[in-house]
C-alpha cells in the first residue's frame, strides 16, 4: 500500500487517494466538489460522503487507514483540557480542529479533513509544538469546540483581539437571513450565533441571565432548561450583547432600570420567525428572555398533538358543535394554545367566520381574524369579545378566560349561537368547573354553556435512537396505578439513555396527554348543585374519563415516552379523589 502524506495539496494527490480506496471520481469532477466544499464552508470528506451517498465516519475511516492516520470519535474520548490554553480560539474554529492529548511529544489534533493545506505548519505555528494528525467527524469536532469553548468563542476572541466593538445599522439583522453567520460585526455575529444554536437545537426560548462572575446563556428544549457552554470571557461583553438585542427589539438601550418587551423578526434558512423579547433589572445587570415562535412552520394539526383514536373521535364531536364553550386548561408551557389552533385549523373553512383575540398571535393561520390585544389602549379580551359579537361570527378563540368579565362574555356569546374555544389555567378538567364558580359565574349558566374541558399536558418523547428496555420495581409501579398487566417481552417499558441525535438528554421532541370530560346530563346537575371537583372527577371516571396519569401509561406502553416523565408531569394534576 502507498503511503500518502497527511497533506494533499492537489486534486491529482486527492484523486489518487480516492482511486486507492475504491472511489472513482474523474479528475475533472473533483475540483468542482473541493471547490463547492471550500463556497459552503465544509470538510471536504463530509462533502464527498454525501455527494457519494456514504455515512461520514465510514468514509473518514477508510481515508485514514490509507493515509496511515487514526480515526477516532471524540464522544469516547476524555479530552484533557488543560491542553486547550495551548491554542488560541481562532485557530481552533479557523481550521476546524481540536486539540486531544499530548502523545509522543507531540500534541495530537483530530481535524475531519486532512487535506487542509497547511494545516500542520499552522497549528506547529500556533502552539510552538509538533503536531500529530488524527481524524474524527465533523460534528464530533463542532460538539466539542462547544462544549469545551462555547457558542461564539471564535467572535468574543476576535473582539478581545481588536478590542474594539462595532454596531451595524439598528435594522441589519431585521429580515435577514441568520444561517448565514458572516457578519461584519463581531457583536452582531454573537447574537447571531446564540439565536442559530437555539434553532438547531429546536429551542423555544434563550434566557439570558447575568450572574456576579459570568454570563448564563441558556436553551429551552423540549420544555426542559440547558445551559449552553459559553465563553468564560462573555461576562465583559455583557453590556454589549444585551444591548444589541434591544437594538434588535426597537428597545430603549438607554433604560435600564424598568422592565422591556420587544419583538424582533428574522428568517433562518429561509423560515419567517418571531422572537418575543422581554428584558427585566436584576442586580447583576438587565436579564433578557427571547421567545422563538416559528410562524406558520409551528402550526400542527389534531392528528399531531398525539390524541388516541377514541379521543380525536370524541374531541373533533365537541368543536364541530354549532355553539357552545370549549375549555382547555393546563400550566403555562403545556401546548394550550397549539391545541386551540389544531382545532381552528381543523374547523375553518370558507362557510364560517372565525375571529380570535390573541395575547400573542404565536401563529398566522389563512382565513381567521386575529387580533393582537393591547391593553394600554384598552384592548382587551372583554372588549375584543364585546367588539367579536357585533362581527358577525360563526366561531370566536379567546386566548386566555383571566377574570369575571371575560366568562360572562363568553358564556353569553355561546348561549347566543356562537362556537367559543378558550383557555383557563387549573391543575384538572374537573377544577376548572369551580375555577368558574369562584369566579362569580352562576352554576346554571356554566352546565348550560360548557360542553367540554381539556386538560393536558406536553411530556417529552424518547430518542428512539438510543431508548433500551428497562425493568422497573413493579411494586412502585402499583402505587402510581400503573398497568403491569400489560408489559410484555414483546411490549417493554422504556428508559432514556442520550446519544448525539437527543445531545446526550435521552429524549427528542414532545407529545400531548390529555383528559378529556364532556359536560354531559349526568356532570351538569352536579354543577347546579355546586359539587367539589373531586366529585365531579369521579363521577366522570364512573363514565370512561381517563386521568392525565392514565393517558401517559398509554405513551409509556407504546414506547413514545418513560415512567419518570409521566410521574413529572402529572404530579400536581393527580389530585386525591374523595
Amino acid at each position: 500500500m502507498a503511503c500518502f502524506t497527511p497533506m494533499l495539496k492537489s486534486a491529482t494527490h486527492i484523486s489518487q487517494l480516492l482511486d486507492q480506496i475504491g472511489i472513482d471520481l474523474s479528475e475533472d469532477h473533483l475540483p468542482e466538489l473541493i471547490q463547492e466544499a471550500h463556497d459552503n464552508e465544509r470538510p471536504l470528506p463530509a462533502h464527498l460522503a454525501e455527494h457519494l451517498q456514504l455515512k461520514e465516519d465510514e468514509l473518514l475511516t477508510t481515508i485514514a487507514t490509507a493515509m496511515e492516520l487514526p480515526f477516532e470519535r471524540l464522544k469516547e474520548i476524555e479530552i484533557e483540557s488543560t491542553l486547550l490554553d495551548c491554542v488560541p480560539p481562532k485557530a481552533i474554529f479557523q481550521y476546524n480542529t481540536i486539540p486531544l492529548r499530548e502523545e509522543n511529544n507531540a500534541l495530537l489534533f483530530a481535524t475531519a479533513d486532512p487535506f487542509t493545506h497547511g494545516l500542520i505548519d499552522a497549528l506547529q505555528l500556533a502552539t510552538a509544538r509538533r503536531v500529530r494528525l488524527l481524524l474524527s467527524p465533523i460534528d464530533d469536532i463542532t460538539e466539542a469546540s462547544r462544549k469545551f469553548y462555547g457558542v461564539g468563542a471564535e467572535t468574543l476572541d476576535q473582539m478581545m483581539e481588536n478590542n474594539q466593538l462595532d454596531f451595524d445599522d439598528e435594522n441589519d439583522l431585521l429580515k435577514q437571513d441568520l444561517s448565514d453567520l458572516d457578519q461584519e460585526a463581531s457583536v452582531v455575529k454573537f447574537v447571531n450565533q446564540v439565536i442559530w444554536e437555539a434553532y438547531k437545537d429546536r429551542a423555544t426560548d434563550i434566557h439570558i441571565e447575568p450572574m456576579e462572575t459570568d454570563l448564563r446563556i441558556r436553551y429551552r428544549i423540549d420544555g426542559v432548561l440547558r445551559e449552553t457552554p459559553m465563553p468564560p470571557q462573555l461576562k465583559r461583553f455583557q453590556s454589549s450583547v444585551i444591548s444589541r438585542i434591544k437594538v434588535m427589539a426597537n428597545m430603549d438601550i438607554a433604560e435600564k432600570r424598568l422592565p422591556q418587551d420587544g419583538r424582533i423578526s428574522i428568517r433562518i434558512r429561509g423560515e419567517e420567525i418571531d422572537v418575543r423579547v422581554s428584558t427585566m433589572p436584576t442586580v447583576y445587570g438587565e436579564s433578557v428572555s427571547l421567545r422563538l415562535l416559528m410562524r406558520g412552520g409551528g402550526l400542527i394539526t389534531m392528528s399531531d398533538l398525539g390524541l388516541n383514536e377514541y379521543d380525536t373521535q370524541q374531541l373533533t364531536k365537541m368543536i364541530t358543535r354549532p355553539h357552545g364553550i370549549l375549555l382547555v386548561t393546563g400550566p403555562t408551557g403545556s401546548g394550550k394554545s397549539t391545541s386551540l389552533y389544531a382545532w381552528l385549523h381543523t374547523i375553518n373553512s370558507v362557510d364560517k367566520r372565525i375571529m380570535s383575540a390573541e395575547d400573542p398571535i404565536e401563529y398566522e393561520m389563512a382565513g381567521v381574524n386575529q387580533v393582537q390585544m393591547r391593553p394600554e389602549i384598552g384592548l382587551t379580551f372583554s372588549s375584543a369579545l364585546r367588539t367579536f359579537l357585533r362581527q358577525d361570527p360563526d366561531v370566536i378563540m379567546v386566548g386566555e378566560i383571566r377574570d369575571r368579565e371575560t366568562a360572562e362574555i363568553a358564556i353569553r356569546a355561546a348561549l347566543t349561537g356562537h362556537l367559543v374555544f378558550s383557555t383557563i389555567h387549573t391543575n384538572d378538567s374537573a377544577s376548572t368547573v369551580t375555577r368558574l364558580l369562584d369566579m362569580g359565574i352562576e352554576p346554571f349558566l356554566v352546565s348550560s354553556s360548557v360542553e367540554g374541558i381539556v386538560a393536558q399536558r406536553l411530556i417529552r418523547g424518547l430518542c428512539t435512537a438510543c431508548r433500551r428496555p428497562v425493568e422497573l420495581d413493579q411494586s412502585l409501579l402499583k402505587e402510581h396505578g400503573f398497568p403491569i398487566e400489560k408489559v410484555t417481552p414483546e411490549n417493554p417499558i422504556y428508559e432514556a439513555v442520550g446519544c448525539d441525535e437527543c445531545r446526550g438528554s435521552g429524549y427528542r421532541g414532545r407529545s400531548g396527554i390529555f383528559e378529556i370530560l364532556p359536560i354531559n346530563d349526568e356532570i351538569r346537575p352536579l354543577i347546579v348543585a355546586h359539587a367539589t371537583a373531586s366529585s365531579i372527577k369521579q363521577a366522570s371516571l364512573e363514565m370512561g374519563m381517563k386521568t392525565l396519569r392514565q393517558d401517559g401509561w398509554e405513551k409509556v406502553l407504546q414506547g413514545i415516552t418513560t415512567v419518570d416523565e409521566i410521574l413529572r408531569v402529572t404530579e400536581e394534576a393527580e389530585t386525591e379523589i374523595n
